[in-house]
């Protein structure tokens, strides 16, 4: 009797899956970015066409390493509330990338990112400008969405007016890192009214003390976060134009 039961359980157990326990922060890259990632595995992040990316590299870093040489992993270092931003923060919630990670979303190189951009105007009433964003993630569409609702608040016109860029492949100022503008998936609202890190300091070292400014009404960034950015403002190095399309840092 003991001999069937045990031929039974071994007929048994290669019948049954291991089961994969995926991080709570690579579920929120599923549900952000579902026709780009597929899957999880051995702390691989799976790609639609079979390509994987290491997720977690095992490294502590400084918080140059973590601007510098960041893992998937990294990304989520600090979490990212919406709201009101935190007096005294010293954290930069989503400034943290992965390069390799965009790239693989949204394009390698700017020939690759490009064919994918569409001109979208930008809130037709108030501002009637026309801008370049990526059509990767149907963001032309969520970007369309979230200009109808800025449309309707002529209080925030100063702010949208005169937009500082969206699409411009480059290199961040003072870094070998690639910047968000990149892929299209940005918006930098009026400079006029905005404040910049470097420009407080006047200089690129990241290591610098530094004293929050900002002139950006919390509802106009309310709104900017109901459809997926993320805002600069919140980051210590703070850049309070800057609205990148960041899905899986908010709740």
């Amino acid at each position: 009797m003991l001999a069937r039961y045990v031929l039974l359980l071994l007929l048994i157990l290669p019948l049954q899956e291991k089961t994969v326990q995926v991080p709570e922060p690579v579920q929120k890259l599923l549900k952000a970015y579902p026709d780009h990632i597929t899957g999880y595995k051995d702390n691989y992040i799976i790609f639609k066409d079979g390509t994987k990316l290491p997720y977690d590299d095992g490294r502590q870093k400084s918080a140059g390493e973590l601007l510098n040489s960041a893992d998937v992993e990294d990304q989520f270092k600090y979490d990212y509330k919406p709201g009101k931003r935190e007096r005294g923060n010293t954290m930069d919630p989503g400034r943290i990338r992965n390069e390799d990670f965009f790239k693989k979303i949204y394009g390698f190189s700017a020939k690759e990112v490009e064919p994918r951009l569409v001109t979208v105007t930008w809130c037709p009433k108030l501002v009637n400008q026309k801008i370049r964003v990526t059509t990767v993630n149907g963001l032309d569409k969520i970007v369309t969405a979230l200009s109808n609702e800025l449309d309707r608040h002529p209080e925030f016109k100063p702010f949208v007016s005169n937009i500082g860029g969206t699409y411009n492949w480059r290199k961040i100022s003072g870094t070998d890192r690639l910047s968000a503008h990149s892929f299209g998936s940005t918006i930098d609202i009026n400079v006029k009214y905005s404040d910049y890190w470097q420009w407080q300091c006047e200089c690129k070292d990241e290591g610098v003390k530094l004293v929050y400014k900002n002139k950006i009404p919390e509802s106009l960034v309310a709104i900017f976060e109901k459809y997926g950015f993320i805002w600069g403002g919140k980051w210590y190095h703070f850049d309070t134009m800057h609205f990148e399309y960041r899905p899986e840092m908010l709740p």
